[in-house]
This record gives C-alpha cells, structure tokens and sequence, in this order.
C-alpha cells in the first residue's frame, strides 16, 4: 500500500474556474478588462468600471445593457 487514503487522492488544485475575465466595452469603443468572481455581483463590476472611467454614477442612476445587432439592408 503506498499509505495515500481515498480523501488525500480526491483533493484538486484549487478550482481555475473559480475567477472569470471580462472585458467592459463603451460605447467609445474603450475597454477594461476586469478579473472577478464567479460569486461576484454584477453592481460591483458596475461600479469599479464607473470608478476607472469617471463617470460619477449617482443613486438611480441606469445601465441599458443590449445585444449587438448586425444588418439591415437597404430596400
């Protein structure tokens, strides 16, 4: 036997997925990249990204998040 029980062989490395990058893009076309937590809620990335651009958000304030649309041809 080499002395190793079943407890000490089912312990990983610590989880690599445990942090997510994202990158916050503006309507300038600036980015920021950010490394956060998976358990990490969006109104913190909100306000790191305000923080890092300035934007002096206030109490109310509203974020519009959309999805990118790509097309219309011209009739």
């Amino acid at each position: 036997m080499s002395g190793v029980t079943n407890q000490e062989e089912d312990k990983k490395p610590a989880d690599q997925t445990a942090h997510i990058n994202l990158k916050v893009k503006g309507q300038d076309g600036n980015e920021v990249f950010f490394r956060i937590k998976r358990s990490t809620q969006l109104k913190k990335l909100m306000n790191a990204y305000c923080d890092r651009q300035s934007l002096e958000m206030e109490e109310g304030d509203e974020i519009d998040a959309m999805l990118h649309q790509t097309g219309g041809a011209m009739a």
